[in-house]
C-alpha cells in the first residue's frame, strides 16, 4: 500500500513523535509525585536512559509505548509500507531494551516498565490502579515490574 503523504511530510511528522515527556509518562511522573515519590528523570548515565529513577529506592522506571517498543497487544501493529524498515527498526529497539535492562539489573536497580496500553485503548486497567501497583512495587524489595494491559 501505497504512503498518502509525501516522504517530507511523512519525515515531518514521524520527527515530531516524543521520545520523552509522553503522555503515559506524564500520568505516572504525576501520580507517583503527588503520592509523595521524588525521582529524576532521563538520567544519561544508566543504560537506556531511563524515564523515571528513584535513587533511594535503587528502582527505575520506564513508561514503554506500545509501538516503539514492540509490544504485543493491539497497539502495535507494524505498518504496511517500508516493512522491512519497521521490523528491523523495533527488533533494534527490543534488543537495546533487554541491553539496558540487564545492564542496570547487574548494576543493583529494581527495574519497572509500564506499557502504553495499561493506560491507554481497549485493554487500559483503571489509571488509578496502575499508579496504586508502581506505589506498592517502589515500596517493596521486588526486582521487577510490568504492568501491561488487560488480556
Amino acid at each position: 500500500m501505497a504512503d498518502t503523504v509525501t516522504p517530507e511530510v511523512r519525515s515531518r511528522m514521524m520527527a515530531g513523535i516524543r521520545g520523552r515527556d509522553t503522555k503515559p509518562e506524564l500520568a505516572l511522573r504525576h501520580a507517583l509525585h503527588s503520592m509523595g515519590f521524588r525521582y529524576r528523570l532521563h538520567v544519561r548515565s544508566l543504560p537506556g536512559r531511563p524515564d523515571m529513577v528513584f535513587p533511594g529506592r535503587q528502582a527505575v522506571l520506564f513508561a514503554h509505548g506500545c509501538f516503539w517498543h514492540g509490544h504485543d497487544c493491539h497497539l502495535f501493529r507494524l505498518p504496511a509500507t517500508r516493512s522491512d524498515f519497521w521490523q528491523d527498526k523495533i527488533a533494534g529497539n527490543r534488543v537495546r531494551d533487554a541491553g539496558a535492562e540487564a545492564s542496570l539489573a547487574g548494576m543493583g536497580w529494581r527495574i519497572g516498565i509500564v506499557w502504553e496500553c495499561a493506560l491507554k485503548g481497549r485493554t487500559a486497567l483503571v489509571a488509578g490502579e496502575v499508579f496504586a501497583r508502581c506505589a506498592e512495587w517502589l515500596r517493596s524489595p521486588a526486582p521487577h515490574l510490568e504492568i501491561r494491559g488487560r488480556g
